[in-house]
């Protein structure tokens, strides 16, 4: 598994944006519509093959008779960085890898974008959202590579749960910007900006 990017939601669309755009000060590009999961988005380009979504449900869409990923449907309050996605190769081989229910591969698209997500009848990925949810991409050129470049990079992505050591084992990821800290269910992300050193909850 490798970081793909990562998820800021909000009770609205414009709300996500405008949390991400005020603690990282640069502007978000556009994104589009997830029919599956009555969702939509926007997107900005990071450094090193990393980008950042806010997302939210789209108010344009009724009720879904299942659950939204991202556990958008509980989801109240303030915008937050509520989730983590982690890029694999060969999905049903890792989701068989691990030893917990990380969900069932859905099939999904957003115009040129082909995907497979795993995601749990739930909606709510295991650890209290704190494990990363798992992608692989069906398209020879993935939107990291394609977006434009903000001049903002991930430094440090800091994952807290009450097990966090036994979530870091589950997930099994080796990459130094992720570190995982025992501590109420929370991610928390570090940037470098034009503006300096800024911190995305």
């Amino acid at each position: 598994m490798t970081l793909d990017h990562l998820a800021v939601a909000g009770e609205t669309l414009e709300a996500a944006v405008a949390h991400v755009e005020d603690v990282l000060g640069v502007k978000m590009g556009p994104g589009g519509d997830h029919a599956h999961f009555g969702t939509h988005n926007q997107l900005l380009g990071l450094a090193d093959g990393v980008y950042l979504e806010a997302i939210a449900a789209n108010p344009a869409v009724e009720r879904l008779p299942y659950p939204r990923w991202f556990d958008l449907d509980r989801l109240k309050g303030a915008p937050r960085l509520g989730n983590w996605i982690c890029r694999s190769d060969d999905l049903c081989t890792e989701l068989a890898r691990l030893d917990v229910d990380a969900g069932k591969v859905i099939h999904l698209a957003r115009g040129d974008l082909r995907w497979r997500m795993a995601v749990p009848d739930s909606g709510m990925l295991p650890y209290d959202n704190c494990f990363p949810a798992l992608i692989q991409w069906d398209v020879a050129v993935t939107p990291a590579e394609i977006l434009t470049p903000s001049g903002v990079a991930l430094t440090r992505i800091e994952v807290a749960h009450p097990k966090a050591t036994d979530l870091e084992k589950s997930v099994g990821l080796t990459d130094p910007r992720v570190v995982f800290v025992t501590g109420n269910p929370e991610l928390q992300a570090t940037f470098d900006t034009p503006h300096g050193v800024r911190v995305l909850r």
